[in-house]
């Protein structure tokens, strides 16, 4: 019998992407909830996607029937920028912690398995050169720090999901993404600052012939991982060969895509230059420094370096990530600019 498999949120930047990898890629049922279906025009119609439009927090008997129904249960419904988190917190503590706890706790009743996303953010500030999911500790700043209350939501829901592993043996896969990007991650159509992630936020300026603004000079690093890359490591964990997955948490980035903020801002400039519509864009690209306390409050505190060790993936998932990033911008301005679909082996 295929798999079901249920991915809420799914018309997310994950959610939609790992649903046409399915359909295209594997004989696997979707069932599939969000609040809009812009990014699954692709999938709606298919005759193994069934999709409704709703909201996690209200739609809780659509929700108990569907996680009865399916195999693996996949809560991707979360707030994942960080303007937001200093912003409105307790918005976030209420969608990434509360509506996912009881989405797992109807996984531990129907003993279904649960493959939850966490974050590369649980670190933290943590020290360490590579962040190890068995030895890392996760350290987080003072209270006032707001933008810390969406790390402490996903580390409590992996703590609590793997408490029900030991108490109910429920079976469980924590994943955690290490910045993916690419295409459908933001609109990098929508000028308005700070509604976007870092990568798409810098793409926007270029377009909009803004400047591209590196928070505290841009210093700090970030390990960008190809969503395709992503992907390819969540279905091999749904599918779980050997039950390799079970009861695993998996750092899913890519270590050799390490690079600064300021470095990120001179890679997506130069490759808007290939663009003929962008190229005096890209010429006329300015970059500027800013506070953080100016561009995300006083609540913001910022983490210098995430570097993730992906040893765990690489043995128990057979998976490596493919796409570098000068590629996985190409892929990604294509898609944008160019309306060019991409495709990878």
């Amino acid at each position: 019998m295929p798999l079901k498999v249920l991915i809420l949120g799914a018309n997310g930047f994950i959610g939609s992407s790992l649903t046409h990898a399915i359909l295209r890629q594997k004989d696997w049922e979707v069932y599939g909830m969000d609040i809009g279906d812009h990014k699954l025009s692709n999938c709606l119609g298919h005759p193994r996607f069934r999709f409704v439009e709703g909201d996690v927090m209200i739609s809780r008997e659509w929700i108990e029937y569907h996680v009865k129904k399916c195999d693996a249960v996949i809560p991707l419904v979360a707030i994942a920028n960080p303007a937001q988190y200093v912003k409105d917190p307790l918005r976030v503590f209420e969608l990434d912690f509360e509506s996912n706890l009881a989405v797992v706790r109807l996984a531990a009743k129907y003993k279904k398995r649960i493959i939850f996303p966490s974050t590369s953010e649980v670190y933290g500030m943590s020290a360490d050169a590579e962040l190890d999911e068995q030895t890392t500790n996760m350290v987080y700043g003072p209270i006032d720090k707001q933008r810390w209350i969406y790390a402490c939501s996903k580390q409590l829901l992996d703590r609590v999901i793997y408490a029900y592993g030991v108490r109910d043996n429920v079976d469980y896969t924590l994943f955690r993404p290490f910045n993916w990007i690419g295409p459908k991650l933001d609109n990098v159509f929508e000028a308005k600052e700070g509604s976007s992630r870092l990568f798409t936020q810098f793409i926007s300026n270029v377009i909009f012939q803004k400047p591209i603004q590196l928070v505290d000079g841009g210093k700090q690093s970030r390990s960008f991982t190809f969503i395709d890359d992503g992907v390819d490591a969540l279905l091999r964990i749904i599918e779980n060969k050997g039950g390799r997955a079970s009861r695993q948490i998996f750092n899913i980035g890519n270590p050799k895509n390490d690079v600064s903020v300021a470095q990120l801002a001179k890679f997506i400039i130069a490759a808007f230059k290939d663009y003929p519509e962008y190229a005096e864009h890209a010429r006329k690209a300015k970059v500027v420094v800013v506070p953080s306390g100016k561009y995300f409050g006083k609540y913001y505190q910022d983490i210098q370096k995430r570097v993730p060790s992906i040893a765990n993936a690489k043995k128990q998932l057979g998976w490596t990530p493919k796409v570098d990033l000068k590629t996985a911008i190409k892929l990604t301005l294509d898609y944008h600019l160019a309306h060019k679909d991409y495709q990878l082996e």
